[in-house]
């Protein structure tokens, strides 16, 4: 078995508690508030800036070109693609995007942030790509899953973000999963067990994304 096989089946408890969370559900049924909304695109607005980044500290160590080119095409989806879903939950809640950007992060979101930025700057490659991955793998599956649940179609109110998701092809993720697991083979016994934590950190930090957009979490002080 691969090492992101195990790792996907390791952390399937984690897959199914972030589908099952209320903000994802509230996507599916269509009932989110404008307040959980704007919460959201606020966060990870920020948050994306931080994947970019932690994406650039990773190609800073590669030296092969055709995994940089890799590590390129996830920041430009990020800048050119991954609007849509945002524009999308902006209409729902009546507010232009312009006006959500440039926020506070918000305890869960600064923290994932943070934690992101300071693995993909003093770790090694195969910790970079790993501490990165649940994002992209979580939204995947999420997408898939409310798409054959809910089935949803143009007059959902989130169809643009459901769809979004759940029509993307995996190509991109796939070569990701193959590189980390080749990555896997060459590291030591140390080195695999903190890209194993750093994974499993990031699907806990997918879920606790989740709950701060539902619960619109702030700084208590």
């Amino acid at each position: 078995m691969s090492f992101t096989t195990t790792l996907r089946k390791e952390t399937n408890h984690l897959f199914d508690a972030c589908y099952n969370h209320p903000f994802v559900q509230g996507i599916g049924k269509g009932e989110l508030s404008k307040g959980q909304l704007i919460h959201y695109v606020k966060q990870d607005f920020e948050y994306l800036n931080a994947m970019i980044q932690t994406r650039a500290y990773t190609m800073a160590k590669c030296t092969d070109r055709e995994k940089m080119a890799l590590l390129n095409e996830g920041i430009s989806f990020i800048l050119a693609d991954e609007t849509h879903p945002h524009h999308n939950f902006c209409h729902v809640a009546g507010v232009d995007y312009e006006t959500l950007q440039g926020e506070t992060l918000a305890p869960n979101a600064h923290h994932y942030s943070r934690y992101m930025l300071q693995v993909a700057q003093s770790g090694t490659l195969g910790e970079a790509l790993a501490v990165a991955l649940p994002c992209p793998w979580i939204y995947l599956d999420i997408g898939e899953r409310l798409m054959n649940d809910v089935k949803p179609d143009e007059s959902h109110p989130f169809y643009p973000w459901i769809s979004f998701y759940g029509n993307l092809e995996m190509p991109s993720i796939t070569k990701t999963l193959r590189w980390l697991d080749e990555l896997a083979e060459d590291a030591g016994e140390a080195e695999c067990e903190r890209m194993r934590q750093h994974f499993i950190n990031g699907c806990k930090m997918e879920y606790m994304f989740f709950d701060m957009a539902y619960t619109e979490q702030a700084w208590p002080v």
